[in-house]
Formats: C-alpha cells, sequence, structure tokens
C-alpha cells in the first residue's frame, strides 16, 4: 500500500491516522518486509500504541513496496546459524509472541491489508488480525519446512481454526505457496480485490469498523480471542521450543544453504 522507495533510513515502521483508524506499514521494501530484531521491536511498539488509543478505533497492518512480509529474515537467520546463535531466533521469536497476543488482545478490530507475498511468519501475521483483505496480486504460504524449520508466530494456532487441520497439515508439511483466490477459498482471507482496489476497499472497510459501536466491539473481540488467550500462548511457547531446535539442526543448516543456493534440499532427520 506504500509503494514508493524508502531510504536506507527510513523507519522499519510507519505509522499514520485516518480519523480513527491508525495505519501501521512495515517498511523494509527492499527485504519484503522481513523479519528482523528491529523490526519486530517497533511493531510491537506501534501495535501497543494503537491498543492503548482510546481514540483509535480500527487498525490496518500491511506493508511497504510490493510485500506484505516475507517472514522472518533468512539472511539474518542463516548467520545466526552458522555462529549457533540460537539466542538471537529466540528474541524474535518472542517478539512474535507479543506480537501476536498484541493483534489478539487489543480491544479494537485489526484489518490485514495483505498487498503481495505473505510467507512464514508474515503470513501468520496476516492470520493473528480479525479480517485479512488481500490483493489478487497476494500470495500465501507456510514455507517453514523449506528450510527444515517450523510455523512460529502463532501459525499451528490459527491455520488449522480457518482452514481445517487437513488443508493445514498439507500447507505445514509442502511450504506451497496459494495465490489469494484460493486461501480465500479455504477461509484464509475474507476478500480478494484488485490490486489497484485493495487501499480505497481497505479504507472503506477500516471506516465502517471504526463507526462500529466500540463497546459491542470489544466484547465480541473478548468473545474470539481474549478467553483462548492461554491457549494460545501455550502454543506460542511450544512453536519457539520446537522452532529452537529445528533451528540448530542438521536439517536446517541444509535448508538455509539450499535455499541461497537456489537447489533442492537434502534432510537427512538429524
Amino acid at each position: 500500500m506504500v509503494n514508493a522507495a524508502q531510504p536506507a533510513s527510513a523507519p522499519v515502521v510507519l505509522e499514520s491516522r485516518d480519523g480513527a483508524v491508525a495505519t501501521v506499514v512495515m517498511n523494509r521494501p527492499e527485504r519484503l518486509n522481513a523479519l528482523n530484531l528491529e523490526l519486530g521491536a517497533a511493531l510491537l511498539e506501534a501495535l501497543r500504541r494503537a491498543g492503548a488509543d482510546d481514540a483509535i478505533r480500527c487498525v490496518v497492518l500491511t506493508g511497504a513496496g510490493r510485500a506484505f512480509c516475507s517472514g522472518g529474515d533468512l539472511q539474518v537467520l542463516q548467520d545466526a546459524r552458522r555462529r549457533n546463535a540460537s539466542q538471537e531466533l529466540e528474541n524474535l521469536l518472542r517478539a512474535g509472541l507479543e506480537i501476536t497476543l498484541a493483534l489478539c488482545s487489543m480491544p479494537k478490530p485489526v484489518i490485514a491489508a495483505v498487498n503481495g507475498p505473505a510467507a512464514g511468519a508474515g503470513m501468520n501475521l496476516a492470520l493473528a488480525c480479525d479480517i485479512r483483505i488481500a490483493s489478487d496480486q497476494a500470495v500465501f504460504g507456510q514455507n517453514f519446512a523449506r528450510v527444515g524449520l517450523v510455523p512460529d508466530f502463532g501459525g499451528t494456532w490459527f491455520l488449522p481454526r480457518l482452514a481445517g487441520t487437513g488443508r493445514a497439515a498439507e500447507l505445514f508439511y509442502t511450504g506451497e505457496m496459494i495465490l489469494a483466490r484460493e486461501a480465500e477459498r479455504i477461509g484464509v482471507v475474507n476478500h480478494v480485490v484488485s490490486h489497484e482496489r485493495l487501499e480505497e476497499e481497505t479504507r472503506q472497510w477500516a471506516r465502517q469498523l471504526a463507526a462500529a459501536p466500540p463497546l459491542a466491539v470489544r466484547a465480541v473481540k473478548q468473545a474470539l480471542f481474549v478467553r483462548e488467550r492461554d491457549e494460545l500462548r501455550w502454543a506460542l511457547e511450544f512453536e519457539i521450543a520446537r522452532q529452537r531446535e529445528c533451528f540448530l539442526s542438521e536439517d536446517a543448516a541444509e535448508g538455509f544453504s539450499a535455499f541461497f543456493e537456489k537447489r533442492a534440499p537434502e534432510f537427512r532427520g538429524r
């Protein structure tokens, strides 16, 4: 939704207001908004500010440039893997846990405006939002398995609830990327619109949700998410533990190498 190229010194998260609607933009377009510690921390702060501001009644989350979010920054992760710096991974995953809980527990609706690829943790950020509106150029994928990792940022909790256990398992195991229309068909996306109309359609939805009665909206969101907060937190903690194990495995080292060498990985289960 933000298309202009950003200077190297630009903030990694942009925030704007339009009446009672706040828009939060992940702003690493040169890296397809891939998540690193800086982006994770800034995104969490922005979401917490929006959640605490009573004047804001709806939040829009989107990405700058041609992607929504491509997931964890694999260059950063590969470097950490080479140094066996699992704490750096855990710090990012802990930020992801807090971001996910912030999206689910803030007392106002959050719309994911998916303007392009939403992969790995990027897809799961979208799943943590209340409503997903996607460009017809968007694609979605749980591509963790392709580099020897497991889903994180709540993917194992959200996706089965939206698409069913069988379809979720297929996407988790294969790492297949699916088009926006298929994501809509299986219940992952609420609406698909032409890329040119995404910003306007999102604006209309956001204004409509911002005009809804805030007490009633808060109660509905509590019914949908807050009562299951402990279950979601358990799932997030489970993901972190399993991700740490996979991250230090030989399979993950092979997965990263294969990705950057543009070849098929040969996983050996160790």
